[in-house]
């Protein structure tokens, strides 16, 4: 069974792949490599001792996706491709909607042509807005804070519109809570270009020596130790959230949404004391104005997946801070070393 991975070089998507190719799946990788590295392709190679293809395409280019589902016989895809960062996307919100819009409808189409319709796709936790009750369970009102978020949520319309068209598609919806983490090889991890914008890689960049301290936005709120709680999970059970969605969708028609979460909220202090204590390191933060829009405490249910994927994130906070770090050492520069 072959299954297409747009995106499957980045931070999530090498992690997915890795799990798919250990679970007996073919797999065809498709990245622009406009946010990710070719090293990441050659690492899980390396990891899983398997081959598979790569093309470096982008979904914008209508043609070459053409020529990509006339080589392959694909069953699925999973769709991980698209533009990510929160702040950019509010300098850039053209660009945003262009690509991860125009994006997916060109997959969409380009998959309903060759008669592909299972697909499981990345969403976020953003398209629950600003939420004030916890936890967060799939059934709550959806709104959007910024345009990348934005864009989660109207491809999540669009393809709850596209089932209705059609009965005939089996869709999955995967809102992402915080993943953090590395593979345990230490071979692949986060890799942000230029200034993290997620709290654990700019922890590891401190720790390395890139950054002088951790700026922590707000200790004023109303948590244990006054700093914004997340629900942090491992990449390596995000990843295996989405081989249990396949597997899913392989079997169900319809459209659902689930929430990849452990369903337990740990504070951006509770994040640097993990760390500093299971890698013996010291991270040295200041205490800075909060931002605007931020909220105390947002952490998901993840009730849902585990009823109907079958699925639950299985490593602590503690695993997530252990195997953040090794990457980090390993790989001072990313891939980019």
């Amino acid at each position: 069974m072959t299954i297409l991975v747009t995106g499957g070089a980045g931070y999530i998507g090498s992690h997915a792949v890795v799990e798919l190719l250990e679970n007996g799946y073919d797999v065809v990788v498709l990245d622009n490599l406009a946010n990710s590295q070719m090293k990441s392709i050659h690492r899980v190679k390396e990891i899983t001792g398997k081959e598979f293809q790569f093309h470096s395409c982008d979904l914008l280019d209508r043609a070459g996706l053409e020529n990509l589902f006339k080589m392959y016989d694909f069953e699925a895809v999973i769709h991980l491709a698209g533009l990510k960062a929160v702040g950019e996307s509010v300098s850039i919100p053209l660009k945003y909607y262009h690509s991860n819009l125009t994006g997916t409808i060109n997959l969409c189409e380009v998959m309903a042509k060759h008669n592909v319709k299972k697909l499981v796709f990345s969403s976020s936790a953003t398209v629950y807005g600003l939420q004030e009750r916890n936890p967060i369970d799939e059934t709550f009102p959806l709104s959007a804070t910024n345009p990348y978020g934005q864009t989660k949520l109207m491809l999540e319309q669009i393809l709850q519109d596209l089932y209705v068209s059609n009965n005939s598609w089996h869709i999955a919806m995967l809102r992402y809570f915080n993943p953090i983490g590395a593979h345990k090889s230490g071979r692949i991890g986060e890799n942000p270009n230029g200034i993290p914008n997620n709290l654990m890689p700019y922890i590891t960049q401190v720790a390395i020596g890139k950054r002088d301290k951790l700026s922590v936005f707000g200790d004023d709120y109303e948590t244990h130790d006054g700093t914004g709680v997340r629900d942090y999970i491992h990449i390596t059970d995000l990843a295996k959230g989405h081989v249990k969605a396949l597997q899913y969708v392989e079997k169900n028609a319809g459209v659902e949404a689930f929430n990849l979460g452990t369903g337990t909220g740990y504070s951006v202090l509770d994040l640097v004391k993990t760390f500093s204590k299971v890698n013996n390191l010291t991270i040295p933060y200041e205490v800075i104005d909060r931002r605007p829009g931020d909220i105390a405490v947002s952490y998901a249910s993840p009730a849902k997946a585990e009823k109907m994927l079958e699925w639950r994130a299985e490593q602590d906070l503690a695993e997530m801070c252990r195997d953040s770090w090794r990457w980090q050492s390993n790989n001072p520069d990313g891939y980019a070393g």
